[in-house]
């Protein structure tokens, strides 16, 4: 076949200086979905907004790419709660896309969750949910019940803690007397101890966190919150970005040129200018320096505080000293599958699996990283892109991709830091390959037929996620979502330096929604007034 052209895939502009069109009102550093939320969210309020997106492509875990005529996304594997118009996700969307992005559902087992030899399906809607645990365990009906409505009062608890940081910290301060402080310190506890207050059923904790690997800690490590959040989120179902995870950023940059804004890429931000006591806009790799009375970062707090904020901008050493209360979260690596034929005839599932060796999670991680090579695998995660999207094979006819996602710390891949992408030597790719086939055995044992179809594959590492997306340590969810995260005041879209925002995952919390949220919570920091009727139509409707 064919294949299709390069540039399908690379969105936005190529940046030069003399491409510039200033002047803008607010300069955003990166182009992750949190930094495209904020930028069209203002755009929609007739702001003129430039992004500069370092990388070839607009995106960051929302971009797809391309390789030996096949496509794969590199971090949107399923998202929830859009299968309604009337969600905050799903809202969100439709503003800062002008409804262009469509969702195709999974299958009503959107996730099975693998034990050993023994496997249990989580499938879409509260009821089914309820009922096909139930039937697995039969004696815990109780503990089921209590979950799913502990669940829904910690995510409940959230919201307005939420609300509170996108105000300004004196009124904000006001509305925290208003929070349920027992509810979110009653949940703010490791996931694992609030379960094991309704249940001493491992298998039944194991099952009920087995989508651990979608904020990156063991349940024993993670705040409840974030566990909650997500259960949450995923409890009517999983969606799938119609056209593949590119069509995200595709769909929202005509929202930002629509204003006298745009996209660039390759533009590499290595300063951030801060003159007389407030930021004042942003400078380039090649020196050009661009002003604005706004910068929004969606670079992630350690790269906003550590690489692009000068040390003589106020609040410098405050900020130096919050960093070391948060923590870098888990690397992974991902195996990237082409196969010559289509997700229909292969007997592609719309359903993402999690295989696990046993109920044991942290035990198999602490030994798995301390010693990789005679321990089974902690965590594999697969996805089946192209049986979730049904514009694939009309792209890209006769082929299907499956991507394979495991725990992979930086730590192993440490001693070829500072080595190029593509350039690291032998050892590198002979340790890769093992790792690789070691996936791939994974993948053949739920579909053996899978072997003979087997047409391509490539791993990356965590430092191709230092390479491309710059989180130095290959984190994939910005910071730690311990219940010390939670606890960390300064984590919001108003920085103490004037003009200077922050959004994306490290504001709010992890994952596609998580970030897209924090655009809307720093549009709303951003505007002040101005965006009351913004919080309005998304919060009421």
């Amino acid at each position: 076949m064919a294949s299709p052209q390069p540039s399908r895939l690379r969105i936005g502009r190529r940046y030069r200086a003399n491409r510039l069109n200033g002047p803008y009102d607010a300069l955003v550093i990166g182009s992750g979905i949190g930094g495209l939320a904020s930028a069209a969210c203002l755009a929609r309020m007739g702001w003129k907004v430039a992004v500069f997106e370092q990388h070839y492509t607009a995106g960051g875990f929302t971009h797809s790419y391309e390789r030996n005529g096949y496509e794969w996304d590199v971090g949107v594997h399923y998202i929830g709660d859009m299968g309604r118009a009337d969600t905050l996700g799903r809202r969100l969307f439709d503003h800062i896309t002008d409804g262009r992005l469509q969702w195709a559902p999974m299958a009503e087992c959107y996730d099975r969750i693998h034990l050993g030899d023994r496997h249990y399906d989580l499938k879409a809607g509260p009821q089914a949910f309820r009922a096909e645990l139930k039937k697995a365990f039969p004696d815990e009906h109780d503990a089921i019940d209590a979950y799913l409505t502990a669940i829904k009062k910690a995510a409940g608890a959230v919201q307005p803690l939420t609300l509170a940081r996108m105000l300004p910290r004196a009124v904000a301060g006001v509305a925290r007397k208003g929070l349920d402080l027992g509810a979110l310190g009653r949940y703010n506890r490791p996931t694992r101890a609030v379960l094991e207050e309704l249940t001493d059923n491992q298998e039944l904790i194991a099952v009920l966190t087995g989508q651990w690997g979608d904020n990156g800690l063991p349940p024993s490590r993670s705040s409840f919150l974030i566990h909650a959040l997500i259960a949450r989120h995923y409890l009517h179902g999983g969606y799938y970005p119609v056209g593949g995870a590119a069509q995200i950023a595709r769909t929202i940059l005509p929202v930002i040129q629509a204003s006298g804004g745009e996209v660039f890429t390759y533009a590499d931000v290595t300063d951030i200018l801060v003159e007389n006591g407030r930021a004042t806009g942003v400078r380039l790799a090649d020196g050009h320096e661009e002003r604005a009375p706004c910068v929004i970062s969606d670079a992630g707090v350690f790269n906003t505080f550590t690489e692009l904020l000068p040390k003589h901008a106020p609040h410098h050493g405050h900020y130096q000293e919050r960093l070391g209360q948060v923590n870098r979260s888990m690397a992974s690596a991902c195996l990237y599958i082409g196969l010559n034929d289509t997700a229909e005839n292969l007997g592609l599932p719309k359903t993402n699996y999690w295989i696990y060796p046993d109920n044991d999670y942290e035990g198999q991680l602490d030994r798995a990283l301390a010693d990789p090579d005679h321990h089974d695998i902690p965590l594999t995660y697969i996805s089946f892109p192209s049986a979730k999207d049904p514009d694939f094979t009309r792209r890209y006819p006769g082929r299907a991709t499956v991507e394979i996602v495991a725990a992979a710390p930086y730590q192993w891949y440490q001693r070829w830091d500072g080595t190029t992408w593509g350039q690291r030597g032998e050892d590198y790719e002979a340790d890769k390959e093992a790792f690789a086939q070691r996936l791939l055995e994974k993948l053949f044992e739920k579909h053996p037929n899978l072997r003979a179809h087997l047409d391509y594959y490539e791993l990356s590492t965590p430092l191709s996620t230092a390479w491309f997306c710059r989180y130095p340590t290959g984190e994939i969810y910005g910071l730690d979502h311990d219940p010390n995260r939670f606890q960390q005041d300064w984590l919001r879209p108003k920085t103490r330096i004037p003009g200077l925002y922050l959004t994306g995952q490290d504001v709010l919390t992890c994952g596609v929604v998580g970030a897209l949220v924090a655009g809307l919570a720093t549009t709303l920091a951003v505007t002040g007034r101005k965006g009351l009727p913004l919080a309005r139509r998304m919060f009421v409707g």
